[in-house]
């Protein structure tokens, strides 16, 4: 299945993302509001998970927006300070001996609990070849920095061509040891991961690609075969999960996704708790609960399928381990 004609075809307005949804007139108008405020979109692979009928389904969740995100005041635009440590417009400089880029703002599926909304107010674009160039110029001339993060956004949405301007020009700058990716492609458009693709990829090694399963269900035989060709190529995948309310919160589903993901080869890094975005209020789970959840995982879960339960903190804070006092 051609990638490009998935993306071509995502489903973006309310009449889309309702019809096959079934639902009643009030639902729609409702959707229609939050779509007009907050940017939506889904490919229809990702879409033909969802089941309908169900206005519980995690998948659901995930895609469709909610009029709870225009609703609730709660949260702010930046809850990490990323644009006050952005010296460079597609540059972020937290911590030293590395940076996130922002390759585009543009997803092939807008995930309702994504900490970068605040990017869809803007239109969807790319980085340019000047754009590029003050990013390059920005790291040559800071010799600390040994790694870079290649995000947005989704970098996986380049062209090949694009994509690999990209990788090429931060690959030549010499202390730049190892780059990363960060992508939901191969749970939401897996047949972007393609041959040629993952050829691109292994020229720049060392490089890794973090994505972010958050359901069992995510898991597919296509996305598991996303995966295989990036291992095959030699690009090791981690897997970064949102705790979210309805969707990974209990006990049974999140074992069975972090078996599920040991089963496809792809290791679990992080899950983090959700962040404090304005609109995403009704997706937060209790600390308190994240903790509980993760102690019943220690103590029954192969310690490999473990990932770390952390909370980003703004600014140069980074991540906080959240740990049980009973597991220390």
């Amino acid at each position: 299945m051609d990638w490009r004609w998935q993306f071509r075809s995502r489903i973006r307005t309310a009449d889309e993302l309702t019809k096959p949804l079934g639902l009643r007139r009030g639902e729609r108008r409702a959707l229609g509001e939050v779509t007009r405020a907050c940017r939506a979109a889904a490919t229809p692979y990702y879409f033909s998970l969802i089941r309908a009928g169900d206005p519980l389904d995690p998948i659901r969740l995930q895609c469709i927006p909610d009029s709870r995100e225009i609703a609730s005041p709660v949260g702010l635009d930046d809850p990490l300070e990323e644009q006050a440590h952005s010296p460079v417009p597609g540059l972020i400089h937290r911590f030293r001996d590395r940076c996130l880029v922002l390759a585009t703002n543009r997803c092939a599926v807008y995930c309702r609990h994504c900490n970068r909304r605040r990017l869809w107010r803007e239109p969807e674009r790319m980085l340019g070849s000047r754009g590029l160039e003050a990013v390059a110029g920005y790291i040559e001339r800071r010799p600390a920095l040994r790694e870079v993060i290649l995000s947005g956004g989704d970098p996986l949405t380049l062209s090949d061509g694009r994509l690999e301007r990209i990788l090429a020009r931060l690959h030549a700058i010499g202390h730049v040891e190892v780059m990363r990716i960060g992508s939901r492609m191969p749970v939401v458009l897996p047949m972007r991961i393609t041959e040629g693709l993952c050829g691109l990829l292994r020229r720049y090694r060392p490089l890794w690609l973090l994505t972010q399963f958050n359901h069992p269900r995510e898991i597919t035989a296509e996305a598991a075969g996303a995966c295989e060709r990036l291992l095959e190529a030699g690009i090791p995948v981690l897997n970064q999960s949102v705790l979210l309310k309805g969707v990974n919160d209990d006990y049974r589903t999140m074992r069975e996704l972090l078996y599920g993901l040991e089963r496809i080869g792809v290791k679990p890094y992080y899950l983090f708790q959700c962040e404090e975005v304005r609109g995403t209020a009704h997706f937060r789970v209790d600390v308190h609960d994240g903790m509980r959840l993760m102690e019943k995982l220690w103590k029954t879960t192969s310690g490999i399928c473990l990932p770390r339960y952390v909370a980003d903190r703004p600014g140069t804070k980074g991540k906080v381990p959240l740990q049980p006092v009973s597991l220390l």
